[in-house]
């Protein structure tokens, strides 16, 4: 299959979501149709948090700093986006052989190879999405995520996708609980090295992992952490096993 990447606004070019998302409504249109290949948008977005379909009313920022908090389509529930994060809405069509479950695992193990080559240990955590670095007894910090997944497949063509954080500025994840979970913390890629990651430095990285996983070949799935549980499922609220970040509309 082949993957175009396109660049949609970095820096001080960063997109606004409800722009990024009209995007991502046309490009989704044209792959439906035919008109283009699979692509995949590269961005930054300006502060933002997004509410997914299964946000709590108290897991949204009782003060979002000046930021937009913004109700969308895809699985999932709150997160936030910002300047010295690199968003990537993969949009392209499954084959008919791959589930989607396949699909978000190895944009996940993508991720993971992407920190793996800066240095960065990470794996999944059964149970809740995203990419995770291990919790680490010696100096008190717990599990923490480093990337983020939310989708949607709508006709068989997905949308939406991941993030990354690069440097971006934690303390913005000090205004929400993350994604649901108040037992684990966030980080980037510069937080961990002790050095500043832009995105600028990532995104060859992340376009030839992408390109490798998404060709749909055998690969080696990275041994997972502990589980651990959905807050949404221990809250009640329906999920696929295993997918939390999904919602499936008709093909």
């Amino acid at each position: 299959m082949t993957l175009e990447f396109r660049d949609a606004g970095m820096g001080e070019d960063a997109i606004d979501y409800v722009t990024a998302w009209e995007l991502q409504r046309d490009v989704h249109a044209q792959v439906v149709a035919g008109d283009l290949p699979a692509t995949v948008l590269l961005l930054e977005h300006p502060p933002v948090f997004t509410a997914g379909k299964r946000t709590k009313p108290q897991d949204r920022p009782a003060d979002p700093g000046g930021a937009d908090v913004i109700d969308v389509d895809r699985g999932g529930q709150i997160t936030f986006h910002g300047p010295g994060q690199l968003v990537g809405y993969p949009i392209m069509r499954l084959p008919d052989h791959v589930k989607v479950v396949d699909y978000v695992r190895r944009v996940e193990e993508a991720l993971i190879a992407v920190c793996a080559e800066f240095g960065v240990t990470t794996a999944r955590v059964p149970g809740r999405s995203g990419v995770w670095l291990r919790a680490d007894d010696a100096t008190g910090r717990p599990e923490r995520k480093i990337a983020a997944l939310g989708i949607r497949v709508s006709k068989g063509v997905t949308m939406h996708g991941f993030s990354l954080n690069c440097d971006v500025d934690l303390g913005w994840y000090d205004r929400f609980i993350p994604c649901g979970i108040d037992d684990a913390g966030v980080t980037s890629l510069s937080h961990e090295l002790g050095r500043d990651v832009p995105v600028a430095e990532v995104l060859d990285t992340v376009r030839r992992h992408l390109a490798d996983l998404l060709a749909w070949g055998d690969y080696e799935p990275t041994p997972d952490y502990e589980p651990r549980p959905d807050p949404a499922k221990s809250a009640g609220i329906a999920a696929p096993v295993g997918v939390a970040v999904l919602t499936y509309p008709a093909r």
